[in-house]
Parts: C-alpha cells; structure tokens; sequence
C-alpha cells in the first residue's frame, strides 16, 4: 500500500494528475491504451475540474465507471451525468474511449448482462484487468456500490444490479477491483481521512478495508 499525503486537496490533485500523465505517457510509448474508471460522488468533484484543465492527451485513455445509479443520463444523480458535465465535454475524448452503463430504456439485469459482455469483449475475454480503478469511500466504508456487511463483499462477479432502498445500482466486484493494476483511494477532506482510520480497524466486514494492498494507492489528506 501505498500513502500519499498531503495539507490540502489542491496539492493531493496536483499529485494525482503528475501520476496520471506518467501512466498515459507510459502506456503511449507501448503504443497501448489506458483504461481508466472513474467514480461519483461528490468527492472528485474538484479533480474533475482540474483534469479539464490540465494538458492531457486523451486519446488513447478509455473511461468506465465503477459504479452507477440506475437513472436517467440527465439525472443530478448519475455518476456519467457528474463526470460528462465536469470532465468529458471539456475536453477532447473520442465518444468510443467512453463505456458508460446503460440506464435508460432497459431492464436492470438486461443492462447488467451487456455492461459485462462490453468489458469482457474490452479484455479481448481474456482477464479482465483495469489500469487505474479510481474509488471514493462512502461514510459507511463502502466502495464503488458493495455495500458492508452485504453479500457481495465476497461474491465473484463482474457486473451484478444492486438493490437498495434509495436506488437501484450496477458495480463492477471486489475481485474485478483488486484485479486492477492501481487502485485510487480518493480521500480528498480531513474528515474523509479521519473517517478511514477509524473504519480500518473494523475487520473485512467494511468494504474499504478489502482492497488489495498491493495495489492500492491511497490519496489522504493529513
């Protein structure tokens, strides 16, 4: 595991988008794409800004999402609609590089099914193994839509709908997560931060607390 502190969310974005391009420029050099998935919530709200902003060739870079709330696109809760309306219309990304869920005119499960035939065709059926699986962490621990103490924190799957009181969701697993090369923890406040020390000595049954270490990078403020 890997920590990355910094005194303020400013320079922990800075940091991320240093590595960011050094992953691009790696993977350019290959004459190899990047896969990058994105997250929601509010937590890389100012990232997102930032990466707007900031000199990046896209091109080569797909997007996914982690996970999703099964709305409409135009929906204020949609995570596509948070990374579309901060990031993506802002800059210069082929609609291609973009594998968004499909949340309008579908039944959930049938949505399921063909997000996963995506990504399996994506990974040529071969592993399915995302360069930077970028994750916010819930007050609860929760990551991307695995909820604590459910049933999926130890379920194999690549994507499943998930049912809750608030909306229905789709998530990508724990297992399609740990496979990633990177994991990004953004943990962009203080109170982010003080939250996930105190959830780390809770045991497996918090979802933050499953990520693999040996891949996980987690961008703290201190």
């Amino acid at each position: 595991m890997r920590n990355i502190k910094k005194k303020n969310e400013n320079s922990l974005i800075n940091h991320f988008i240093e590595i960011f391009k050094r992953e691009i420029e790696k993977k350019n050099r290959n004459k190899k794409r990047l896969s990058f998935v994105l997250t929601g919530g509010s937590s890389p709200v100012n990232l997102y800004k930032k990466l707007a902003k900031s000199q990046i060739d896209w091109s080569n870079v797909d997007l996914f999402w982690g996970d999703e709330r099964f709305v409409s696109k135009d929906s204020k809760y949609s995570n596509y609609k948070l990374a579309y309306d901060l990031l993506i219309k802002k800059i210069k990304i082929n609609d291609l590089n973009l594998f968004p869920y499909q949340t309008n005119n579908i039944e959930i499960r049938k949505s399921s099914l063909k997000y996963r035939d995506e990504i399996k065709k994506y990974f040529k059926k071969k592993k399915i193994r995302f360069n930077i699986f970028l994750l916010g962490m819930g007050d609860d621990g929760h990551v991307a839509s695995i909820f604590p103490n459910s049933k999926e924190l130890t379920q194999k799957f690549i994507i499943k709908p998930i049912f809750r009181k608030d909306f229905k969701r789709l998530t990508f697993s724990l297992n399609v997560i740990n496979d990633s090369d990177k994991i990004f923890l953004w943990l962009n406040t203080k109170k982010k931060t003080s939250i996930y020390n105190k959830l780390k000595i809770k045991g497996k049954k918090i979802t933050v607390n499953n990520l693999n270490k040996k891949k996980l990078f987690c961008f703290s403020i201190n």
